[in-house]
């Protein structure tokens, strides 16, 4: 095997981008994505093992008998190397973890998208002195709130209706306003969400009743239709690369009349009803039998970022002029020319198999130097093999002929 070193013009890195459609449906408790059915295997109702609406990233344990074969797991063994999961690392991996101990993770690992409905989001929980009887705010009732506070502020840049509080128009404070959250993880939409894709839609009984859009690509959900209207306002805002769509629209959509949250209290559908369903602990059984009524739809662009690298290996004229097959010498020959208990010596005169073809019949064409290419393989620095391209015919190469054969790597 021959290694040659690719030359400073025979490697290109290039960022390939795609923006693959993402769509999730919700109704009645149950969430669908990109229209997949649920597959059921010879052992198992759901192949992929997780939830439904959920992506499984590495899709490893398909279809297993548990009982028979369980499932596979990630580990790492602690040693000097100090490699450890992110979940166990810091203070935890030196204290709870001696040298030798394995330290397993899980798969699936999957991502689903879910939903928060927060009554009064600034809301906290609140505590008493033991000694003195006071009381006091303590934990936050929505921590998810007071997460993303900063985050809001800071994209206030972009529009103002990110702001936790403004006085625009009639002025508002989130930490007052009612708030549904949705929240998609990023093994659903990779780097960011595409500005301007983003689509949210509410249907009753199958109808489309409103839409919103970030038409503006600045992050507000304006409302493209209502039933009737087309009023244009804002009903909350979209964080491209944290994946959280913050809806705080109260006006009624339409004039039905349905169960949307836990507790069965008739009301309009408004947009802070939206996505209800969606992992949030509303169902039929926790809102009521017209819950069944209301229907989800989210449809947005991901932006997902490939690293790919263009390679050109090169068989220059001269080089690449030898097999490593071992048949590629001449049948019949004594390959070791002398041997004993302190001396080992091959032939120095074995024959190479002249397989140049002759357009004359019976007539053997003289020997060339010549050789069959079917694969290339590609090495670090170190040697360490990182893949093998494989030609879909294998080619000849003779001794006075030049090849460049074009490689894509994706890292």
């Amino acid at each position: 095997m021959s290694l040659r070193k690719f030359g400073p013009n025979d490697i290109l890195l290039n960022t390939l981008r795609t923006y693959p459609d993402v769509e999730y449906l919700i109704y009645d408790g149950n969430v669908f994505y990109n229209q997949s059915p649920n597959q059921s295997g010879a052992f198992s109702d759901n192949i992929l093992s997780v939830t439904g609406g959920a992506l499984s990233l590495y899709e490893y344990n398909i279809d297993r008998k548990v009982a028979v074969n369980p499932y596979i797991y990630p580990y790492i063994t602690k040693d000097s190397a100090r490699s450890s999961f992110r979940t166990a690392g810091g203070t935890s991996y030196y204290n709870e973890f001696v040298y030798g101990d394995v330290i397993t993770g899980s798969y699936p690992l999957a991502g689903r998208i879910d939903r928060e409905y927060m009554a009064h989001p600034g809301a906290r929980v609140t505590g008493s002195d033991i000694y003195s009887g006071a009381k006091f705010s303590a934990a936050a009732v929505y921590p998810h709130f007071y997460a993303l506070k900063n985050r809001l502020n800071y994209y206030g840049y972009l529009s103002e209706h990110y702001k936790v509080s403004s006085s625009l128009g009639d002025g508002w404070d989130k930490n007052n306003q009612a708030i549904s959250l949705v929240s998609i993880p990023a093994i659903m939409f990779g780097s960011q969400i595409k500005e301007g894709s983003l689509s949210l839609k509410w249907y009753v009984s199958g109808t489309l009743k409103g839409e919103l859009q970030d038409s503006r690509q600045n992050g507000e959900l304006v409302e493209v239709f209502r039933t009737g209207s087309n009023t244009g306002e804002v009903a909350g805002v979209v964080l491209y690369n944290e994946g959280f769509i913050v809806l705080t629209g109260s006006w009624a959509i339409c004039d039905a009349l349905m169960q949307l949250e836990a507790g069965g209290a008739m009301e309009n559908p408004k947009w802070i009803n939206f996505g209800a369903g969606a992992y949030d602990g509303v169902t039929q059984a926790t809102a009521g039998a017209t819950f069944v009524s209301a229907a989800f739809g989210i449809k947005f662009k991901a932006q997902s970022e490939t690293q790919t690298y263009t390679l050109f290996a090169n068989a220059r004229r001269g080089e690449v002029n030898y097999s490593n097959n071992p048949t590629y010498l001449r049948y019949g020959q004594t390959k070791i020319a002398l041997t004993s208990s302190t001396i080992y010596e091959e032939n120095s005169s074995l024959k190479i198999k002249n397989f140049v073809s002759s357009s004359l019949l019976d007539y053997s064409a003289p020997f060339k130097r010549q050789t069959i290419i079917s694969r290339i393989g590609i090495y670090d620095k170190d040697k360490n093999l990182l893949g093998i391209a494989t030609l879909a015919n294998p080619l000849l190469k003779n001794e006075d002929q030049d090849y460049t054969f074009k490689i894509k790597l994706d890292i």
